[in-house]
């Protein structure tokens, strides 16, 4: 029989941590994380990554594993997620991965084909010097399905979609090209819109004082404020914030903005694979029903 594998994804504050815990307690399984930021030793509270608490004993995997003062590419996470997989496997336990980082998951999941190309330094000096708004007008007009779900205010990922481009013609579609002999269980998590904002917004708030400790000791221990907005989402706006170039509130209100743009991009990666069964957050019996019958299926 295949080895199975169960994939929960969602947007952002949509529960899936959590989740993942439960149904790792209810089926002999360890997590593998499926975040591209929670990678990095020292990005705790930003991220939102999960506390050792919160694991309840259950192993977890690609967590710490990268130093934030250097980028971290998707064929890194394949590559030792790969590895935790195996390692989960052999030990006959289920492997669980469980994120919002919906390149990585299809990476993994053999749905996307990662493009082999390599750095274009000649083409990168050029794209470098132009703005973040120049650069989506670019990639807008060149591969507008990319500009749909890039985050339009990252200026690294702006110059790799577009130096892609320039190799590819466009940056590859997702593929149906199951690798490997896994069997993928995609299980989805979709609260109410209001409801993921309102949980958003808690969450943020709640994190508040801890990002604000985090960010300064990241400066401390040799951040720069170049790779901390290079970081995106709450790291573009905490290094901001450390540079007095916003205040609290409009730290608050900018990000809180951001993140709902972002988990609505979320969405639109996601939804495009049908192979994900959709489920509110408190349907946990709903959830753990399905995950069982498919768990005990070919």
């Amino acid at each position: 029989m295949k080895p199975k594998v169960l994939v929960i994804v969602g947007s952002t504050a949509s529960g899936k941590s959590a989740l993942a815990v439960r149904l790792a307690k209810k089926f002999n399984g360890e997590v593998i994380s499926a975040d591209s930021r929670q990678v990095y030793k020292g990005l705790n509270v930003g991220t939102g990554k999960i506390t050792k608490k919160e694991m309840s004993g259950i192993p977890h995997h690609l967590l710490d594993v990268a130093d934030p003062k250097k980028p971290f590419s998707v064929s890194d996470y394949k590559e030792l997620t790969e590895k935790s997989i195996r390692y989960i496997v052999y030990k006959d336990k289920l492997p669980i991965i469980v994120g919002g980082a919906g390149f990585y998951i299809d990476a993994i999941t053999g749905r996307a084909t990662l493009p082999e190309v390599p750095p274009n330094k000649k083409l990168r000096r050029v794209l470098e010097k132009k703005s973040k708004e120049e650069l989506f007008k670019i990639l807008k007009k060149k591969d507008p399905k990319r500009a749909e779900i890039i985050d339009k205010d990252n200026k690294v990922r702006l110059v790799r979609a577009l130096e892609i481009v320039e190799a590819l013609g466009k940056v590859p579609e997702i593929k149906n090209n199951k690798i490997n002999n896994r069997k993928y269980i995609f299980i989805g998590l979709r609260p109410e819109q209001k409801e993921l904002e309102r949980r958003i917004y808690k969450r943020l708030i709640e994190r508040l004082p801890g990002m604000i400790r985090e960010a300064k000791s990241l400066r401390r221990k040799g951040l720069s404020i170049k790779r901390m907005e290079a970081l995106g989402l709450e790291y573009r706006y905490l290094a901001r914030f450390l540079q007095n170039k916003i205040t609290k509130e409009e730290f608050v209100t900018q990000l809180f903005a951001e993140i709902k743009k972002y988990s609505k991009r979320q969405w639109v990666w996601f939804k495009r694979n049908k192979e994900i069964e959709w489920f509110e957050p408190n349907e946990f019996k709903e959830i753990a029903k399905y995950a069982s019958i498919s768990l005990k299926g070919d």
